[in-house]
């Protein structure tokens, strides 16, 4: 391992107290996989149970039945569990609703935002500390907390810094945009800690480049959705992986066809997605990336959630075995 992938995958820990896995590295004999074999770490964002009951507590149970160690949090749940407002949820059936209906939901939403924004300038970290002791007492990392973007005033940004190195957290994600990285990267540098920039199929787009995001500080990297890059541009995320893999806090795994095969989120194995390629690619390169399942296509009549987040678990497993 190179100084500069050292000195970008540490950041803070020293000032965090983080431990190297949770910070990326391979964990041999831990997780999925067996003892001696590759240290690809795979984990889930918790948006995957977005479909069932989701607080914090529930989450961390999931988790464990799926005997993964890793997670990407979702802010709502550990925001919610640290003593802020409850947001309403996002309604299932939002195609249906109606224009009043949506209405309604923006102005509640609305509401909820100014109610949290109160909270979270005197939130205490104390209940964030709490939250990343449980979950790892029961044997899960919360690798990267998904809180915060570049809309926040300065005070409620440097509080998501605050709250990911409360739970044990590298650092925060949020969506990728020159903007985002402009503002948010000087946050990043000063709480050393990361910034995981999540694409979507924007990088089809002709003037849409990593580097610009990327430059405002060393700091800032990339939370690469394969699945998304797929249907994008239709070609194979693995030479973005090879290119900035000492840029890269964390993939999410998921399966989509290539825009000529209409881009649609499918069951893993149906689609365009190098999943298992891409695993093998991390672990013959033993690079140092989490690999985050996001249960995003939808869930077939009769089966359930946790159901197919099984089935990407084994996935996963075959993929590397």
């Amino acid at each position: 391992m190179n100084r500069r992938h050292f000195l970008y995958r540490m950041g803070g820990a020293a000032v965090g107290g983080l431990t190297l896995s949770s910070l990326g590295f391979p964990a041999r004999g831990m997780g999925l996989l067996r003892p001696g074999a590759s240290g690809v770490k795979i984990g889930a964002i918790s948006y995957s149970f977005r479909e069932i009951p989701s607080s914090a507590e529930q989450i961390l149970e999931y988790m464990v039945e799926l005997g993964l160690d890793t997670v990407e949090l979702i802010g709502s749940p550990a925001e919610e569990y640290a003593g802020a407002p409850p947001a309403p949820r996002f309604p299932r059936n939002w195609r249906e609703l109606s224009d009043d209906e949506r209405a309604a939901f923006r102005a509640a939403r609305d509401e909820a935002d100014k109610e949290a924004r109160a909270w979270r300038l005197k939130a205490p970290m104390d209940k964030f500390e709490a939250l990343g002791k449980a979950y790892r007492d029961a044997g899960v990392h919360i690798d990267i907390l998904k809180l915060g973007n570049p809309g926040w005033t300065d005070e409620e940004i440097n509080y998501a810094f605050r709250a990911a190195r409360a739970v044990g957290a590298r650092g925060i994600s949020f969506e990728i945009s020159n903007e985002a990285g402009e503002r948010m990267g000087p946050f990043a540098t000063k709480h050393e800690l990361v910034t995981g920039m999540h694409n979507h199929t924007q990088v089809a787009d002709e003037d849409f480049s990593f580097d610009i995001p990327l430059s405002y500080s060393p700091f800032n990297m990339i939370n690469l959705d394969i699945g998304h890059y797929v249907a994008g541009l239709g070609t194979s995320p693995i030479p973005v992986i090879e290119k900035y893999h000492d840029r890269i806090t964390h993939l999410h795994l998921k399966d989509r066809r290539s825009p000529d095969n209409g881009a649609e989120n499918v069951p893993w194995g149906e689609g365009d997605t190098p999943i298992g390629e891409t695993l093998r690619f991390l672990r013959d390169k033993e690079y140092p990336i989490p690999a985050m399942i996001e249960l995003e296509y939808p869930v077939p009549e009769g089966s359930s959630v946790m159901e197919e987040m099984k089935k990407c678990v084994a996935y996963c497993k075959d993929a590397l075995s």
